[in-house]
């Protein structure tokens, strides 16, 4: 993805009433931010200062389901990612709102994923 490899992440808001997640980043001089719209769930992980991007990947929502099945298992009952009947009923919700599974990659600190209609990057 363009102007995210070796980004440093500065800071990042989740606002979750309007499933929106922005990422603040620096490359050398430069701010940018990526933002995620349509977000329906998310997972980071190694949270720490400092956190270095080395990619945001774009994959499908089959790869979603099929990374995370115990985690969607776990929390089928919980209504998580959102309320479904069984898996293919899920995978053919995803498909059909445009969901798309981000893979964030790092370098150092900061990776994890994010389910989300769109992402959107800009210089500031």
């Amino acid at each position: 993805m363009n102007y995210v490899h070796d980004n440093e992440i500065l800071s990042y808001q989740i606002e979750l009433s309007n499933q929106v997640i922005t990422f603040k980043t620096k490359y050398n001089d430069e701010i940018i931010e990526i933002i995620f719209t349509g977000v329906m769930a998310h997972m980071f992980v190694n949270e720490l200062p400092g956190s270095i991007i080395l990619d945001i990947g774009e994959y499908p929502v089959s790869l979603f389901i099929e990374e995370n099945q115990i985690l969607l298992d776990e929390r089928k009952d919980y209504c998580w990612p959102r309320y479904y009947d069984n898996v293919e009923n899920l995978y053919a919700l995803l498909i059909n709102e445009g969901y798309v599974y981000y893979i964030i990659s790092s370098s150092y600190g900061l990776n994890g994923w994010i389910l989300a209609k769109k992402v959107e990057v800009k210089k500031l």
